[in-house]
């Protein structure tokens, strides 16, 4: 692995932009040690630090750094389809946009299939076996809560050829337009108690996030506006969180009656804008550090297993906590003094299981050979809507209960398991067919 890195590097053309793959390392790695940090286990259950302490919840302006890897995720996107288009035949913009969607989701979608599949049958052979109370049935339900992030992601990719239209002919517009409607839906959701209409806003937040990667892509965030974003994003969210109806935490609460999490709020659009900014008026500084061939190739080395490394941290973390039960060692009361102590052990250990399980899966993450320009683009889309639907609505039930049919809503529909997986893996393959150009 090491040479490979090594040459990856050295092969890395003087055009890429190095900042963008720091941002992305970076904000999943913020991603899984906030969740590390968080976890409050004890025998008696599982609850969240920022509960017991809520003076920490400020922390999260920091650590909730999901909208950085959405704003990475748009540049990246504007890149891939622009230079996909410039290669497609004419009059094949559909085999495009299959073809799009495979390739930005091979990386995405293969090692989360084996995610799903692992533990599908870790579940099913647990529960056969008469198992799944304690710390076991509470792992088989939180294992999958990160899912939710593939989710939002795949509508990304999905939406990116109409919204990367849209930004080509309205610029700053684009991202007002969603902007906009997210006020809106706030507007109708607090104000006019408008049930329902909040989940608008995984598209309307989120997309809008995304959009600012497009502007990125064509060089319209300077150092001017990326200041305007970092200081009227921090002041709005600041204002929303003191006068209006959302929370402090900028991640969900257990209890709470309003996240700004779930689905997203205006203060956490807010809080992306001061978040993007924030990393803007950072990139001169860090592109000189990437210069330096060390730290480039720990980003490249990285890079390559992120993905593997997001999905598998929190089966790190309970077999960490598991292992600590199993062997009788005490666990202190969340928050004291002996917790804080244990806190650079416990995380010792989930980042040692973690690359344990990153060497034993990380070949799934690998890109496969590029396919030709070709395929079916209503049939990528199926696939993808597919997909979405199956892993948000794994994120959402768990593995626990498989065979006792529980069911979790998604929006308004109850979904199990088993309809999850079974979802996904279809949307998977129809990606696959498509994005080869079989019918």
């Amino acid at each position: 692995m090491g040479s490979s890195v090594r040459e990856l590097a050295g092969a890395t053309p003087a055009s890429r932009d190095r900042y963008v793959d720091l941002l992305r390392v970076a904000s999943l790695g913020a991603v899984v040690l906030g969740h590390w940090l968080m976890a409050a286990v004890t025998p008696d259950g599982v609850g969240n630090l920022l509960a017991v302490v809520p003076a920490l919840q400020p922390l999260t302006w920091l650590l909730q750094v999901m909208p950085v890897f959405f704003f990475v995720g748009g540049f990246s996107h504007a890149l891939s389809y622009r230079s996909l288009l410039r290669k497609r035949p004419e009059g094949s913009e559909d085999s495009v946009y299959s073809a799009f969607l495979r390739a930005r989701l091979q990386r995405l979608l293969r090692p989360t299939m084996v995610f799903v599949l692992v533990w599908g049958a870790a579940a099913l052979l647990v529960q056969l076996l008469g198992g799944g109370g304690g710390l076991t049935g509470v792992t088989l339900r939180m294992v999958t809560q990160p899912l939710w992030f593939i989710g939002i992601y795949l509508a990304m990719v999905a939406f990116t050829p109409p919204l990367l239209r849209l930004h080509e002919r309205y610029g700053w517009g684009a991202f007002a337009g969603l902007a906009g409607a997210a006020v809106a839906v706030d507007v109708l959701r607090f104000a006019a108690g408008v049930p329902y209409v909040e989940f608008l806003n995984f598209a309307f937040v989120w997309l809008a996030v995304h959009q600012l990667g497009f502007l990125r892509a064509d060089g319209r965030i300077r150092l001017r506006r990326a200041a305007l974003l970092a200081g009227g994003g921090l002041v709005t969210a600041a204002a929303l969180v003191a006068l209006g109806p959302y929370p402090l935490s900028m991640v969900g609460m257990p209890g709470e009656k309003v996240s700004n999490m779930a689905p997203p709020t205006l203060a956490l659009l807010a809080h992306g804008l001061w978040l993007v900014g924030a990393v803007e008026l950072l990139r001169a500084p860090a592109a000189r550090l990437l210069e330096r061939p060390r730290v480039w190739r720990t980003v490249v080395a990285a890079n390559g297993v992120a993905m593997t490394a997001f999905l598998w941290h929190l089966t790190a973390m309970f077999g960490v906590y598991g292992a600590l039960l199993a062997l009788d060692v005490d666990l202190p009361e969340p928050a004291s003094a002996a917790w804080w102590t244990q806190v650079p052990l416990r995380l010792a250990l989930a980042a040692a299981l973690t690359a344990a399980l990153v060497a034993a899966f990380r070949t799934f993450e690998r890109p496969a050979a590029s396919a030709p320009v070709q395929g079916h683009g209503p049939l990528a889309a199926l696939g993808a809507t597919l997909c979405l639907l199956g892993v948000l609505g794994l994120s959402m039930v768990g593995f626990g209960g498989l065979l006792d049919g529980r069911t979790a809503l998604l929006i308004v529909i109850p979904v199990s398991a088993p309809a999850a997986v079974a979802m996904t893996l279809g949307g998977w393959l129809l990606v696959e067919r498509a994005g080869r150009g079989t019918p």
